[in-house]
This record gives structure tokens, sequence and C-alpha cells, in this order.
């Protein structure tokens, strides 16, 4: 007996507009509001409408056997209510059958568990909270941004009560054990461990639509088939992909949203195959060993570690700078900044500051507003540098902040003192002007 567990992400970034040096001190708004509008409308009318019509379509049309989860990040459901509430509207349909799980990750879709437990701790309570407030129901299985785990991370994770946590069926950790089975923390057993399949979901996420693949064209019968011919011992499918895959990366004239559809219905006329969601894994499964991953994995590009975040000098600079304004976050109250702090965040900035090439450069490309990666790195330092500024200014940090805090705030007053006086003078001048001279009435002789 085999199930299959499908987890989809979902995520878009507040992407900033072009900062300049002259920009910082002075221009304190940072997003390019026609940009993420833009991909957020195309993408929604491209995948998550649609796709989510589809699947509410096939729920109800196989009545509690076919089965999804989710994981949506705070900065997504932000822009869905900013640019496409209908697209929270489909979602809520989704999981109001009952059918679909919502699970709980970093609310900015960030790299903060590699950095500060408290912080963590509370980015991941953010998410649990509007998720619940959203779907009606509080997660009890975690996933980290972009499927970062270790060992470590994991026995952080159990630490806040979750049950369960998804991950990459890394080659390198795995050596020669299948991804297809439930596994437990190696520190903590209680967490238990999903690893996703790479190689079927990779199949459906990334070859689907090239025509260049000897499997090409993939169909629900063959799909199904390699399932079938798996070792029979072998207990849960873990496919794992952005939600994008459908509409998106692979465009609708590929055939992916037939394949979707006809998915459950080639699966179910097996008895040996069924569906679950990440939870109904961890009641119906026992772990079968540890997994032990003592130094961080993930599912992006071919080395599936950190590298796409922090492989370099210029991303490992922007993260260790980001990070030592924590202790002065933690004291802020400036809701704003607040704000701006979890855009900061977001793991996309490292992305686009990403410098590799080959294989995984096209990805990397994927939805980049930047032409370089040293571009990038250029304009996320002027935001941080202009935010630091700010956050200063917010939370003085000694006597010396306090009065240069005191003295903005002084000369600010004066500034706006000295606009209202000149606002004054204008309306004064202008009324003097308007006055006209009286008309002489006396006749010429």
């Amino acid at each position: 007996m085999k199930t299959i567990c499908f987890y989809f992400q979902v995520h878009q970034p507040f992407r900033f507009r072009r900062y300049r040096f002259f920009d910082i001190g002075n221009d304190h708004y940072y997003y390019d509001d026609y940009t993420n509008e833009s991909v957020m409308t195309k993408v929604a009318a491209k995948c998550y409408l649609p796709a989510n019509e589809l699947l509410l379509k096939m729920l109800r049309k196989h009545k509690g056997k076919f089965k999804v989860s989710f994981s949506i990040s705070g900065l997504a459901i932000e822009q869905f209510k900013l640019y496409a509430p209908e697209v929270l509207d489909s979602f809520k349909a989704l999981a109001d059958t009952g059918m679909v799980e919502f699970l709980a990750e970093t609310y900015s879709h960030s790299l903060v568990s590699l950095k500060n437990k408290e912080a963590f701790f509370s980015q991941a309570e953010a998410h649990a909270h509007l998720i619940e407030s959203l779907f009606g129901k509080r997660p009890t299985v975690f996933r980290n941004t972009e499927l970062i785990y270790s060992d470590l991370l994991g026995e952080l994770v159990a630490e806040m009560g979750y049950q369960a946590m998804l991950t990459e069926g890394a080659k390198h950790v795995l050596g020669w054990k299948s991804p297809n089975f439930l596994y437990c923390n190696s520190i903590n057993p209680r967490l238990k461990v999903l690893l996703k399949n790479f190689k079927l979901s990779d199949d459906i996420a990334f070859r689907f639509g090239n025509k260049g693949w000897n499997e090409w064209p993939l169909t629900t019968e063959k799909f199904v088939k390699w399932i079938l011919k798996l070792d029979k011992r072998e207990e849960v499918i873990n496919l794992f992909m952005d939600y994008e895959t459908f509409g998106e990366h692979q465009d609708k004239n590929t055939g992916i949203f037939d394949f979707l559809e006809n998915l459950p219905v080639e699966v179910l006329k097996h008895k040996g195959l069924s569906f679950s969601t990440p939870s109904e894994v961890v009641a119906d499964l026992q772990p079968i060993a540890p997994v032990s991953v003592p130094h961080p994995i993930s599912w992006a590009d071919e080395e599936r570690d950190l590298t796409a975040w922090l492989g370099n000098e210029m991303q490992q600079e922007a993260f260790d700078k980001l990070y030592t304004l924590l202790p002065k976050i933690q004291l802020c109250k400036d809701a704003k900044l607040l704000k701006d702090w979890d855009f900061l965040q977001c793991s996309d900035h490292f992305y686009y500051m990403c410098t590799k090439f080959f294989s995984d450069g096209d990805v990397h490309a994927y939805f980049n507003p930047y032409e370089t990666p040293y571009e990038a790195f250029i304009n996320y330092m002027n935001v941080l540098s202009d935010f630091t500024i700010r956050l200063n200014a917010a939370v003085p940090k000694s006597d010396l902040d306090q009065e240069l805090s005191n003295l903005t705030d002084l000369l600010a007053a004066k500034e706006e003192k000295i606009r209202k006086m000149e606002d004054e003078i204008k309306n004064l001048r202008k009324r003097r002007t308007s006055v006209k001279k009286p008309v002489s009435t006396k006749k010429k002789v």
C-alpha cells in the first residue's frame, strides 16, 4: 500500500525598486509596486486562479479520496490582499472542503532559522496565527523556507510543538536509503520527517514540458506505472513542488492542467494507491529510522544546500549585516519599520545575488528584477543602509545615538516650521497681487 502526498509552495516577494545611493536618508519607500502588482496579476491569472478552480473541482469529484497540502508565505498572503483578493478567496474555498492541509513556515519566507532561535520562533508563530485566522485551523506540520532542514533545525521545530517537518530527500543525505518512507529527527524522534521524492517531483515541476526529455510526453498512465514499479515495501511518495508549476513554469499549452486533473483518476484505479496530507501520513505510518542531517540542506539547485542564498561573499555580507540589526529590532515599536523588516528578510533578495551558472542559472534568473547579482547586492545594501538609519533613530543605541536622534527630530520640526512659513508667505503674496487697483472714471477732454 502506497500513499501519495502532494505539497505545493506558494510565495511571492515584495521586490524593491531601483534604490540609489542618493535616496539614502531622503526617501524611505523601497518597493516596486508596479512590478509586484504585475507579477502577482500575471501569476494569479496563469496559475493560482485556474489551478485552484481545478483543484476545487477535483476535490469535490473524488469526495475525500484526493487530498493536497500548501504552505503560503505571509508575504504572498499580503500581496493577495493588496493585488488579488480573489486568489485568497479561492484558497479559502479549498480549505472549506476539509481535504486541504495548510502548513506553517516563516512569515517572511526568510532564512532566520539559520541565525536566531527567538526570531525564528516569533516568525513561525506569526505565520501559524495568520494561517489559523484565515483557514480556521492551526498548522501541525512545519515547512521551513525552501525546505531548509538540519538535525538542529528539526529539534527547534519539535520544541515549537510541531509533529512533522518537510525537507528534501537529498542523495548525499540518504545514500542508499529511499525517500519513500517516513523518518524522524535524529535528535528528537518525536518530530517526524517527510522527504521529497525529487525524481518524481522534478519530472512534473521541471521536465514535464521539455520535448527534448527522453520520457516526453509524460502521461498520467506512465507516471502511475513508475509509482507501481517502486519497491512494494515503500509507503509514501512525497511530491513537493512550487505551485507555479501549474500554468507558470509549465504553460497551460504543455497539458499540465490536464495531467493534474487526470492523475487522481488514474491513481485511484489501483487499490494499492491513495492520497494523504502530511498530517495523515504522520498519523498512519511509523518512522522506519532517524534521518541524520548534520549540515543544512534545501531543495535548491544540484547541491541541495544553502549556496543558492549564502554561496558567495556578497550574499554572506548582506545576510550578516541584516541580522546585526536584530537586537534593535527586538526593541523597536514602530509598525512601519517592523513591516519593512519583514520584507527585508525575504530569502529572494539573497537569491538574486547568486552567481551560479550552467543548469541552475536559468532557475536563478526566473522573475529576477536585476540584470546582475552585483546590481542586486548594491540595491539591497542601499535599502538596508537607509533602513539602518531609520532604525537607529527609532531605537538609539547610546547617548550619542540618542543625541543624534534628538537633533534629527529637532531639525525635522524646524524644517516643517520653515515649510509652513514659506507657504504662508506665498499665500500672502498671492493675496496682495490679486488686489486690483481702482479704475479711474475721469473723462478725457
